[in-house]
């Protein structure tokens, strides 16, 4: 029997084995209970959303009414406008209306639309506050437009970890293709949780090197309807297979008719962050890929933002980088600092400077090796200190950065900053784009999937990072850099 028509077979068992890891939660008995699957998650994840914008807008009131002086008579009128106002003005922003892969994993990027809605908000919230009698109606109007999104946030970010640890909202997924894109399709999704989608199988007509083991071939492209119906399919996958063109539309066709969501793996995709979609070119969608250029204007605006928040940082951490020191001194003897020298931009050396993680040497100087690199494996290294485990998986090593960057050697956001040994191992032209920028403090490498990701990935992100660069993607990464760090994702 072929493998295809075997692995066909035995896969709801083998499958839901498999990838069934997280033990059920009362959420997931309740949505189970209902019928509710990966298909249903969006409505799902609207309700916590709604919910979790209640709660804040509640709150926002409550802090607007408080700071603006309403009579405690009338503050509960103000609590509950807030309360009804904010999820009103969030779903004409369109707050509840996304249904793509990142804003299930992520609420990144509904800040500008949130920033949106906080400043629509504040005119009727001035009026509300006059006539409630506000001494301050403006102190009011403001309390609320700043305590609302931030506390919304904070709100949708728990809503969204419940529904992520939700098994029944997880979308059962099929790769159409093989080779070496679909075996890096199913690692991604395993890597990457937050996006909720299990792999369950490939299908292809002819078959090649997989580059997974555990990818079960579950047929051919013209058995998907029946596979899609059998194996209760949510998502499909498209990642470069040999079929003709007519094939894979068939493919399509079948997953529309049966509502299953289709993502497609462009060719080349190495290359295209940053790509535009143009609306048609005579019935053509195009990506579009600009030839970027760092003008004057932008490197200082890059500047700008690295010296404001690089200072801020310093300020605001300033009890934390006293008591690291001490930490790291009380734990092991030797330097409280590792320096080390590494090419910034255009290969100009500087040194880089980083808490000591790693037990010194007898002279007590850190021993010269990169605590990012591929000399340490993981948390197990015997050279790793106990306080030095904390501070890696938190990122907390590298804050004394935050010091490279305000003398002009790093950026906040930039390609990750290697070390001598692996800049003279490269030896392709291309990876000389990457020193066309300052490196960074974190970056595309670091938001997907810090030390889970290979060497020669870090080098596409890295390649990636600065072809498409803009500031808004600096803020973007950095916005996604927190929840990376705090989750301790991809830690070594």
């Amino acid at each position: 029997m072929a493998r295809g028509q075997a692995s066909t077979m035995s896969l709801p068992a083998e499958a839901d084995a498999r990838f069934s890891s997280v033990v059920p939660s009362d959420l997931s008995i309740e949505l189970t209970a209902r019928g509710y699957g990966g298909a249903e998650r969006w409505s799902v994840l609207r309700r916590l959303l709604l919910a979790a914008d209640v709660v804040a807008g509640t709150v926002a009131g409550i802090v607007g009414a408080a700071l603006g002086g309403i009579d405690i008579a009338e503050l509960m009128l103000a609590t509950v406008a807030v309360a009804f106002a904010w999820p009103a003005i969030s779903f004409v922003c369109g707050l509840y209306s996304a249904d793509d892969l990142g804003s299930w994993a992520s609420g990144v990027g509904e800040v500008p639309r949130t920033a949106f809605a906080a400043l629509f908000l504040s005119w009727p919230l001035y009026a509300l506050a006059g006539l409630l009698d506000s001494p301050t109606p403006a102190i009011a109007a403001l309390a609320v437009c700043i305590s609302a999104p931030c506390l919304g946030g904070a709100s949708r970010a728990l809503a969204r970890a419940i529904a992520h640890t939700s098994e029944p909202l997880r979308q059962r997924t099929v790769i159409v293709g093989s080779g070496m894109v679909a075996g890096r399709v199913v690692e991604k999704l395993k890597e990457h949780p937050q996006f909720g989608l299990v792999p369950i199988g490939i299908v292809d007509d002819d078959v090649h090197y997989q580059g997974h083991p555990d990818l079960l071939t579950l047929g051919r492209l013209d058995e998907l309807s029946d596979i899609l119906d059998r194996s209760r399919v949510d998502r499909v996958i498209i990642a470069f297979s040999r079929a003709n063109h007519d094939q894979l539309l068939s493919s399509l066709r079948a997953c529309r008719d049966r509502r299953v969501a289709v993502d497609v793996v462009p060719r080349l995709f190495e290359f295209l962050d940053g790509a535009r979609v143009l609306d048609q070119i005579g019935g053509l969608p195009l990506l579009s890929i600009g030839a970027h250029r760092l003008s004057v204007s932008s490197r200082a605006a890059k500047r700008a933002l690295d010296v404001l928040v690089s200072g801020l940082g310093l300020i605001v951490l300033a009890p934390l980088l006293a008591l690291i020191p001490l930490a790291i001194k009380l734990d092991s003897r030797g330097s409280v600092l590792f320096r080390q020298t590494r090419p910034g931009r255009e290969g100009k050396p500087f040194d880089v400077v980083k808490f000591r993680s790693m037990y010194a040497d007898a002279a007590g100087h850190a021993p010269d090796v990169d605590s990012e690199g591929a000399i340490v494996k993981g948390r197990d290294d015997p050279r790793i200190t106990r306080v030095g485990e904390l501070l890696r998986r938190f990122s907390l090593d590298e804050l004394p950065q935050l010091i490279n960057v305000l003398k002009g050697d790093m950026s906040l956001v930039g390609p990750r900053p290697l070390v001598m040994a692996e800049i003279q191992a490269l030896g392709e032209n291309w990876h000389e784009r990457r020193l066309d920028l300052k490196p960074g403090m974190t970056g595309l490498w670091q938001v997907s999937g810090r030390s889970s990701t290979s060497f020669h990935e870090r080098l596409r992100f890295d390649y990636q990072y600065v072809a498409g660069w803009s500031l808004a993607r600096d803020i973007e990464i950095l916005l996604h850099t927190l929840p990376a760090v705090v989750s301790g994702r991809g830690a070594y």
